[in-house]
């Protein structure tokens, strides 16, 4: 079959593909993203044609022209090569969150991986089992981007007939990272624990995720899945069974079931909250008597989905900003020319402009204008400023629903942990400014990546910690509260 070279810039990489291969299903690997699932309308996955040629056909052009893009720009998700290009692409370096946290453990004979499959990136860990030392660590996107970057585009894909295909490249992708961890360290594996959201789990699984696309999105199947490495398609011998460990409910998985342990908030007398804000917004109260959790539609706004200036942390980014003699300084992930806004910076523009009375309480932009400048292009639209409202008052108000529920108050809450990619980065002081989080700042901590730390706990562990959490942890539908619409629309405001 005849072959053609992608050149990819700045990258300074070529690929070499197959004749009429579609650029969905290469330029994922490299920080391209498709959060639309290949729909053409967000306008993510551009990238600039400086050489060769990328035929266009009508609906594809409609769409470069519907998105206001000069003749040199394609759109990767209706592009396929066939030829020799160069492009150059905007989103690459993706930064992926690891974890290096200590934790009481119980030493045990042996190695063991974790891994954390989620819905955006993928992180494995090789575990000396009798020192809990991390030996070796590989991350990589989670190559399912390319069917859109939350999990509603993924269900919408599986059902479109693509599950198959969506299951296969997990395990592949998960396999090699696998193989690529004993290349580093040649030895012996004793067991895999695998954490994920409840969606990634099913696909993972190649279960039927039918009953999440529709009302009322509940599944009965939440439990642990076990696999032997040869079904998975992996060349690995190991002497348990690789272990996908429960959902806790329809959109809670088995990562927040993890984050639970690693914070400890089950054995804990003082009632504490686990906050995830990844691609998904995930919220858990409670302590050792009684626990409920919720997700949230706060992700998309953090994770730049339906922000128009939006990207995730990736080279160009704008990661943070701060207010220095009145004047606004801008951190760039890569020191390069800034290209968009991720959810850590989003979070600070909204509230130095909040203080600076640039927005209203209502969330106007007071100046009446249909911007406010960030850094160089990149800027805010009064469309952006209400999705984060949607955002916090989403985050905001699953937290006092879930404090009613167990008949506390907010003040209650003696700690929060905020856990995620995005929550590692972000400015707890901003955070409490913009009203998410209604507490004191010194009750709010950055945790880290929370899925993984519980993911190598449960390397450590029977089933008894697992299922201690699962009897206590109750999973509440938000929207099912009779007060909820009022309390969200409260929530929305800046006071």
């Amino acid at each position: 079959m005849k072959k053609h070279n992608i050149q990819l810039l700045p990258l300074g990489k070529i690929i070499q593909v197959n004749d009429q291969t579609p650029l969905i299903d290469v330029l994922h690997e490299f920080g391209i993203e498709f959060p639309c699932g290949g729909k053409g309308t967000c306008g993510k996955c551009k990238v600039k044609l400086l050489n060769g040629e990328i035929d266009v056909s009508d609906i594809h052009q409609q769409k470069i022209d519907k998105l206001g893009l000069s003749s040199d720009w394609r759109l990767a998700c209706y592009s396929n090569c066939t030829s020799d290009i160069t492009l150059e692409i905007e989103q690459f370096n993706h930064l992926i969150l690891a974890d290096e946290s200590d934790f009481d453990f119980n030493a045990l004979a042996g190695f063991g991986i974790a891994i954390d499959l989620g819905t955006t990136t993928l992180v494995a860990q090789l575990v000396d089992l009798s020192t809990s030392k991390v030996l070796a660590v590989e991350t990589q996107l989670n190559p399912q981007v390319k069917f859109g970057a939350d999990l509603i585009s993924r269900i919408q894909a599986a059902l479109d007939g693509h599950a198959t295909e969506m299951t296969r490249i997990i395990r592949a992708s998960i396999g090699a990272m696998i193989e690529l961890l004993l290349q580093k360290q040649p030895v012996a594996i004793d067991r895999i624990s695998i954490v994920g959201n409840t969606v990634m789990q099913l696909i993972f699984s190649n279960c039927d995720i039918t009953p999440l696309a529709e009302y009322p999105f509940n599944t009965d199947n939440l439990g642990k899945k076990t696999f032997q490495p040869k079904e998975l398609g992996w060349n690995l011998q190991i002497t348990d069974n690789v272990q996908f460990f429960p959902s806790i409910g329809s959109f809670v998985g088995s990562d927040i079931l993890a984050g639970i342990a690693a914070t400890g908030l089950h054995v804990k007398e003082e009632y504490t909250a686990l906050i995830d804000l990844g691609t998904n917004g995930e919220i858990v109260v409670g302590n050792k008597h009684q626990i409920v959790c919720a997700s949230t539609a706060a992700g998309p706004a953090f994770e730049g989905t339906n922000i128009s200036m939006g990207m995730r942390a990736v080279t160009g980014a704008v990661s943070s900003i701060s207010l220095i003699d009145n004047q606004l300084m801008s951190n760039i992930i890569g020191n390069v020319t800034p290209k968009g806004i991720c959810g850590s910076a989003l979070v600070d523009a909204v509230a130095i402009f909040r203080a600076q009375d640039l927005i209203g309480m209502f969330g106007e932009i007071n100046s009446g204008e249909a911007t406010i400048s960030v850094t160089g292009n990149v800027h805010l639209t009064q469309k952006d400023i209400n999705e984060f409202q949607l955002a916090k008052a989403a985050i905001a108000a699953g937290l006092e629903i879930l404090c009613k529920t167990i008949s506390i108050q907010l003040s209650d809450i003696q700690n929060i942990y905020i856990a995620g990619g995005f929550g590692n980065y972000i400015n707890i002081q901003h955070l409490v400014q913009t009203g998410m989080i209604e507490l004191p700042e010194n009750k709010i901590h950055k945790m880290g990546n929370t899925a993984l730390i519980g993911a190598k706990m449960f390397l450590f562990s029977n089933e008894e910690i697992v299922s201690t959490i699962l009897t206590k942890t109750k999973h509440i539908n938000l929207e099912s509260d009779p007060n909820f619409q009022d309390i969200y629309v409260d929530k929305m405001l800046f006071l």
